[in-house]
């Protein structure tokens, strides 16, 4: 799975909670979008400030899980198709 932060968008404080717990590899905004399953991260302002992308389903709901044992939602759960360009969004609420 590859991750970058997005630029000018401050990081959340648990995010070295999501460091910790997934493999990530860094990337760049534009190879991370280039993947087939994208997860989008909130800060506590709302704003999605990292993105993470997955390329089989498998890697995905391994960080949908490990993002739900963190305690964060994922905002998209009850929907079927991606909202915005986003299999799924975290977020503290």
């Amino acid at each position: 799975m590859k991750t970058t932060l997005i630029a000018g968008v401050k990081p959340a404080k648990f995010d070295k909670h999501i460091i910790g717990n997934l493999l990530l590899n860094q990337a760049t905004e534009d190879e991370v979008r280039m993947e087939k399953l994208l997860i989008g991260v909130r800060n506590e302002e709302g704003e999605i400030y990292r993105l993470i992308g997955a390329t089989k389903p498998n890697s995905f709901m391994n960080a949908v899980e490990e993002l739900g044992e963190l305690d964060l939602i994922d905002e998209l759960k009850d929907y079927d198709d991606p909202q915005d360009g986003y299999d799924a969004i975290f977020s503290e609420e």
